[in-house]
C-alpha cells in the first residue's frame, strides 16, 4: 500500500496568505516550483501517492490567511494524508541570515525525526546551512494536520547566496527532500 504525502507549497500568489517577497521575487512561487518537482518525483516512485495543496501556479486557496492555512489542512485531513510536507522560505531583515531548518509542532516524535532526515538531505544537496530542526506548536498546519507534519525552510529569500540556491536548482531541493522522506522510511532510490 502505497505512502500517502500531502505536499503543502505554502502561500498564496497575490495578497491572500502572500507569504515573502524578495526583490520580485514571491515566495510561493519558489515554494510552488519545489512543490511541484517533489510530486513529480514521489509519483514516479510506485510507493508513493501524492497530492498537492496547490495544482497550477496561479491557483489561490481561501478568502484570507486563515481560511487559506485551513483548506490546506482540512484537505490533508479528509484525504487521510499519511504526512504533511509543507514548503516555504524564509526572509529576516538581516541580509547575512541564512539557511535551511525544518518545523515539527513537538520534539522526540516521528516528525521530528522525518524533518532531521530532509534537512540533513537538504544541507547534503543543495549545500546550504544547517539552522537545525526547531519547535513551533504555533504553526496552524503543524498543529492541525492529524498526521506527522513538519515545515521546509527551504533557505533564506533575503540572502543572495539562499536565493541564488532558490532560484537556481529547484529540483535539488525537491529531490533532497525525497532523498530525506526515503532514509526516513529506510528506503532506497529505484533504480
Amino acid at each position: 500500500m502505497a505512502i500517502k504525502i500531502y505536499i503543502d507549497q505554502g502561500h498564496n500568489p497575490g495578497g491572500i496568505n502572500g507569504g515573502a517577497i524578495a526583490g520580485d521575487v514571491e515566495e510561493q512561487y519558489i515554494n510552488y516550483n519545489v512543490g511541484i518537482i517533489l510530486a513529480d518525483i514521489m509519483r514516479a516512485d510506485y510507493r508513493f501517492e501524492v497530492r498537492t495543496s496547490r495544482t497550477s501556479p496561479d491557483q489561490i486557496l481561501g478568502y484570507n490567511s486563515s481560511s487559506s492555512l485551513a483548506a490546506r489542512v482540512n484537505e490533508a485531513n479528509a484525504w487521510p494524508a499519511d504526512y504533511f510536507i509543507s514548503i516555504h522560505c524564509n526572509a529576516n531583515t538581516n541580509p547575512a541570515i541564512n539557511g535551511a531548518e525544518v518545523y515539527v509542532y513537538q520534539l522526540y516524535t516521528q516528525a521530528e525525526y522525518l524533518a532531521r532526515h530532509v534537512l540533513n538531505r537538504i544541507v547534503q544537496i543543495v549545500g546550504i546551512r544547517d539552522n537545525g530542526v526547531r519547535t513551533n506548536p504555533s504553526l496552524y498546519v503543524l498543529r492541525a494536520t492529524q498526521m506527522t507534519s513538519i515545515l521546509v525552510e527551504l533557505g533564506y529569500m533575503t540572502n543572495p547566496g539562499d536565493l541564488q540556491l532558490l532560484l537556481g536548482d529547484p529540483g535539488n531541493f525537491a529531490y533532497a527532500i525525497y532523498l530525506g522522506c526515503l532514509d526516513y522510511f529506510g528506503l532506497v532510490p529505484l533504480s
